[in-house]
């Protein structure tokens, strides 16, 4: 009896993620590969559309520009606030987090006062003379990349921070004792370390710059969609339920093949470093 108590405490997650999950997605999807719906004909004619592709790619290229933007400013960032005292560490993440709190909407608004033609940077690029006209910044890819930045590195931070703080400062001590500079030592202890941080917050901010709608649709509008607005574009404006239900499958398998190459990348830097070893 002992033994299937955790089976019975599981089963009302598992139905309702059934029955509000995986039954809806089923009823929506499953009809596109009906020969009456065009079957998977309906693929292969997305793919054959060139406009389509090019949103497709923007989406592909921008949330990698994205994830690897976020490890880059997010490994040191986490490093130092791991190695602070608990204090010190807690008021930072609090920092870190704040931004979280505040609506999408509004961090968006922001950035259009930012990089918008009357916004901060213009004129502040008009005073000092280096221009004479405003930049077009918004409803770029670049103003996607920076909101999308600014969303999702405090995810990446966190992820990192968990991670770092459970690496022992006596290894970093005994490589600076065996002649290892700072820097060799972050580099050959501190990262190696800190990879399955890395690959969760890399998954997580890919599939949240992949699927996020608030950020692209007023960052990019519709000179610049994502594969999120070209959905809500689909549904609400062209009724195109059969193409929207097509977006969906391929949001979901770029998110799968996504996670799953990242996972076999962290599975094989593992077994070199145990190979190393």
């Amino acid at each position: 009896m002992k033994r299937n108590i955790p089976y019975l405490i599981l089963t009302p997650g598992i139905i309702l993620l059934v029955f509000f999950l995986m039954i809806p997605l089923v009823a929506n999807i499953f009809p596109t590969f009906l020969p009456d719906n065009g079957g998977i004909g309906n693929y292969i004619k997305f793919f054959q559309d060139e406009y389509n592709r090019g949103v497709f790619w923007r989406t592909m290229r921008i949330s990698s520009i994205v994830t690897g933007v976020s490890l880059i400013l997010g490994i040191p960032t986490a490093y130092f606030i791991a190695g602070l005292q608990k204090k010190w560490r807690g008021i930072l993440m609090a920092m870190i987090l704040f931004p979280l709190l505040t609506n999408s909407v509004i961090r968006s608004f922001a950035w259009i006062n930012i990089l918008g033609k009357n916004g901060v940077i213009n004129n502040f690029l008009m005073a000092i003379g280096l221009i004479d006209q405003p930049l077009s910044l918004l409803y770029t890819e670049f103003a996607i990349i920076i909101g999308s930045v600014y969303l999702f590195l405090p995810t990446m931070i966190m992820t990192l921070v968990g991670v770092m703080e459970n690496i022992e400062g006596e290894m970093l001590e005994a490589a600076e004792t065996l002649g290892a500079t700072p820097l060799k030592a972050f580099v050959k202890i501190v990262l190696p370390l800190s990879i399955p941080g890395a690959i969760v917050g890399s998954i997580l901010v890919f599939t949240g710059t992949l699927t996020a709608y608030t950020t692209p649709l007023l960052l990019g509008g519709n000179q610049k969609m994502l594969l999120s607005t070209f959905l809500y574009q689909k549904a609400s404006t062209l009724g195109d339920w059969n193409g929207v239900s097509v977006l969906a499958l391929i949001m979901i398998v770029v998110t799968l093949v996504v996670m799953q190459g990242l996972n076999f990348i962290s599975k094989r830097m593992d077994r070199r470093g145990m190979n190393h070893a």
